[in-house]
């Protein structure tokens, strides 16, 4: 019982690119720090020099969605194994940029991979292991191209994927919160820094 009341929180950001979730990941680190919480921040597909290598892969080279999948669940074994689950057992809390979510509605949704086949390889991968809570920043279409052509850098194949994409993507992670919602929260991502700040300081509040 000691060492499960030890284990740390993990936290997830997910949501549609352009939607400002990275943008203001380290701000939530720091408010989390400024809690007191030992803050671990990492991301997905990557965290680890391996699993970094196989995201600059999927991010560039064209593939199939079922090699896709089966390279972000390599990647996320790697992760989990290393910087996860030891920071996790540690007593940190883990802020997360994507995990198992964004698999279910990237390749899911968006590519047409089985959502079944998906949580068997989560399932495998990290047994056990789910986000405490997760937030998803959610925008229109419109707001997330105009970011992209405003950061005025090339964009990576899941940026440059066409709006029914997008859509179908979008549409994953609503459903994910309906049926999730005790885990899942909807963070309108369309509005001012200032004001999704507020927002995400609400949800903040509750971890």
């Amino acid at each position: 019982m000691a060492a499960a009341s030890l284990r740390g929180k993990f936290i997830t950001l997910e949501g549609v690119d352009g939607a400002g979730k990275s943008t203001h990941v380290a701000w939530i680190a720091e408010r989390l720090s400024a809690a007191g919480r030992d803050i671990v921040v990492t991301r997905e597909p990557g965290g680890t020099p391996f699993a970094e290598k196989l995201r600059a892969l999927v991010l560039a080279e064209p593939m199939d969605a079922l090699s896709e999948t089966l390279l972000m669940f390599a990647a996320r074994a790697d992760h989990v194994q290393k910087i996860i689950s030891p920071a996790l057992a540690r007593g940190a809390w883990v802020l997360c940029d994507r995990f198992t979510d964004a698999t279910l509605a990237y390749q899911g949704a968006g590519k047409g991979v089985a959502p079944d086949l998906i949580r068997r390889l989560a399932s495998s991968i990290h047994p056990g292991l789910a986000p405490d809570r997760t937030l998803v920043f959610d925008c229109p279409y419109d707001v997330s191209r105009a970011r992209l052509s405003a950061a005025g850098r090339a964009l990576d194949r899941f940026e440059a994927e066409e709006r029914a994409f997008f859509d179908r993507v979008r549409e994953a992670y609503r459903g994910l919160a309906t049926s999730e919602p005790g885990r899942i929260r909807i963070v309108d991502g369309s509005k001012s820094s200032t004001e999704v700040k507020l927002e995400v300081s609400k949800y903040i509040s509750t971890f």
